[in-house]
């Protein structure tokens, strides 16, 4: 179902370094006075609020970010909040508002643009493929058993923002791969750093067994 094209108004969260997707869990624990009421807005009126990357040396907020549903709540007894939030359409801010504690944002809602499902389907199965060797050759390289995620998106668009969510310490490149309007691209880029790891993996685990005579 499209999204509304509609500009609408969006409380905005912005965290350094932070870039969260559509479909994936973000723990957050919520002890400033104005995001404490920024939660308890969306909680009462049952709405959102968006995450945006924030660059920590220009201190200056991404343009495209995702929205957050709230799953859970825990109030602790001095009015700090442990929340999980889970990511659910991106965004491009349009403009800021200043009229509340918190930062509000004028949004317009961005999809992907559609794609050939032979040609998704064929990536898709690529990008599996990629993962498993990942996995394999970092539980080799780590002499313990690391099991394969058997719960992964089997959608290639889901399966893609999945994959980009899974790359801890990148946030550059994971706000690259959120801004990408075509599922095709993002897959794309993504099968590139996955094979650079496996390349990264195997090297280390060949020398690994070198040096250990297996």
């Amino acid at each position: 179902m499209p999204l509304e094209s509609k500009p609408t108004d969006l409380p905005l969260f912005p965290l350094p370094e932070v870039v969260l997707f559509p479909g994936c869990l973000l723990p957050l624990h919520i002890f400033e006075p104005r995001y404490r009421e920024m939660v308890a807005d969306c909680l009462e009126k049952e709405n959102s609020f968006g995450i945006l990357n924030v660059d920590p040396e220009t201190r200056q907020p991404a343009e495209v970010g995702s929205s957050a549903d709230i799953l859970e709540v825990q109030k602790l007894p001095d009015g700090r909040m442990n929340i999980l939030t889970i990511g659910r359409n991106r965004f491009r801010v349009l403009g800021y508002k200043y009229d509340k504690p918190y930062l509000i944002g004028t949004v317009e809602w961005i999809e992907d643009a559609e794609e050939q499902e032979e040609t998704l389907d064929g990536l898709a199965n690529e990008m599996k493929q990629l993962l498993k060797d990942v996995v394999r050759l970092s539980a080799k390289l780590a002499d313990k058993s690391v099991e394969f995620p058997d719960d992964l998106p089997s959608a290639p668009q889901e399966l893609s923002f999945w994959i980009a969510g899974s790359f801890p310490g990148l946030p550059d490149e994971q706000q690259t791969l959120l801004e990408m309007q075509e599922t095709t691209t993002r897959l794309k880029r993504e099968a590139e750093i996955l094979s650079s790891a496996c390349k990264q993996l195997a090297a280390r685990t060949a020398l690994k067994d070198a040096f250990s005579g297996g």
